[in-house]
């Protein structure tokens, strides 16, 4: 891939990306930016060392692949503000903005264009992200190809059929990092509360869920097997588990994730309309 990707935004969506590409081995020439603060442009091309403009249009016009990594709120001024250019010269759109439909902005965009949505996560800042995408029917199977690149560099990419699925993505792997955030600080505050050192629960309670997590990506057991596997009849984790069941934790996270998932919609309907 030798296409000259453009990132509008230089936030830390931007940031991660870039910065996982060029550790992928791409060329750093190739990959440019914009902001329209000069210190996030300052800032972007002294970490990464590639070319931040002020401007959306000077730097769209050299590329072949816009990433729009703004946030929802000013997508829509964004687009309009890059109509001209993208009309004049057809590229492919990649956003990684929340919630915002791709009909929705190709009508910002004026229409006939080709968007790859992606929600990417969090933990793509330290190149383990997990990310969903969905292409409308105008993207090619070689843009499909150099979206999924330019996403992979971050972490694990999931092609999903229909974009209303990507509201279910958005509820599990993108709001789903400040759920094992929560849970983690539940076990340390509780940890404290027992008696441990502030530090130590701190500690455990990281190794642990790196560790639970690795034994899942390596294994070829289920979650279900290596749970049970771990739960010895009469003992202390049985004990910890019927107390979670017994507090409908399942019924508790589909809620959760449900509220999420409709928040999801709820953007997408406030943000772009119903069109």
């Amino acid at each position: 891939m030798n296409s000259v990707i453009c990132f509008i935004g230089a936030g830390n969506m931007a940031k991660s990306l870039i910065g996982g590409l060029i550790a992928s081995g791409y060329n750093k020439e190739k990959i440019i930016a914009a902001d329209p603060s000069s210190e996030q442009c300052a800032a972007l091309t002294q970490a990464l060392g590639i070319q931040c403009y002020e401007d959306n249009q000077h730097a769209i016009e050299q590329s072949d692949i816009v990433v729009l990594a703004v946030k929802p709120q000013v997508l829509q001024t964004v687009c309009n503000s890059i109509q001209n250019s993208i009309q004049a010269a057809p590229k492919l759109i990649i956003s990684v903005a929340a919630g915002i439909r791709t009909q929705d902005m190709d009508r910002w965009l004026g229409g006939n264009v080709a968007i790859v949505r992606a929600m990417p996560n969090t933990p793509s800042l330290v190149q383990t992200g997990a990310a969903g995408l969905f292409a409308n029917a105008l993207v090619s199977a070689e843009q499909k190809e150099q979206a999924e690149h330019i996403l992979r560099a971050a972490g694990l990419t999931i092609w999903v059929d229909q974009e209303a699925q990507l509201d279910i993505v958005t509820a599990l792997s993108g709001s789903g990092p400040a759920y094992y955030f929560l849970f983690m600080e539940a076990m340390e505050q509780a940890a404290i509360k027992m008696g441990l050192d502030a530090q130590t629960a701190h500690l455990l309670t990281m190794q642990t869920a790196l560790g639970s997590a690795k034994m899942v990506m390596e294994s070829k057991q289920n979650c279900v097997t290596l749970r049970e596997n771990v739960t010895s009849p009469n003992g202390t984790t049985e004990q910890a588990i019927n107390s979670f069941e017994y507090s409908n934790i399942r019924q508790t996270v589909e809620k959760a994730m449900n509220a999420a998932q409709k928040r999801a919609i709820e953007i997408g309907n406030e943000l772009g309309g119903h069109s």
